[in-house]
């Protein structure tokens, strides 16, 4: 088993000093762990409200998964971290959506604050990408 630590060519960059996709070689498969995600512009700034926050964190989670040929249905757990269990149904409405039909695990939960001032919530999953069968060998 291999880890490699990094951020992504061509996806966002984190927003502080942390590395935003852990890639392990499981042998027939990789898993992505990506760093939590919360719903800030490309300058940094915190979008207004749960349901503008959350489909940033989608879109950023989407891009980083797409830096390795995996999508949003290739995650198999989210964990969501939020300011406040009232606002779950913004951010289900838009889970859902973005998750296409397909539900992974999850585990919610209520914090008392985020690391920027602002985010509402904070996303982070793990994706498994089944690894391509090599080509049959040739006698």
């Amino acid at each position: 088993m291999t880890a490699v630590i990094e951020n992504p060519v061509g996806a966002p960059g984190p927003v502080g000093p942390y590395s935003q996709v852990a890639r392990i070689d499981v042998g027939a498969a990789t898993l992505l762990v990506l760093s939590g995600q919360i719903g800030v512009d490309d300058d940094g700034n915190v979008l207004d409200g749960v349901a503008a926050q959350s489909e940033r964190i989608f879109d950023i989670v989407a891009a980083l998964l797409s830096a390795y040929g995996a999508t949003l249905a290739d995650v198999v757990n989210i964990r969501t971290y939020m300011l406040d269990l009232g606002q779950l149904a913004d951010y289900g409405a838009v889970r859902r959506a973005r998750m296409a039909g397909r539900q992974p695990t999850s585990t919610t939960v209520q914090v008392a604050a985020l690391f920027k001032p602002g985010a509402l919530l904070e996303v982070e999953v793990t994706a498994v990408l089944a690894k391509e069968d090599p080509a049959p060998s040739s006698r």
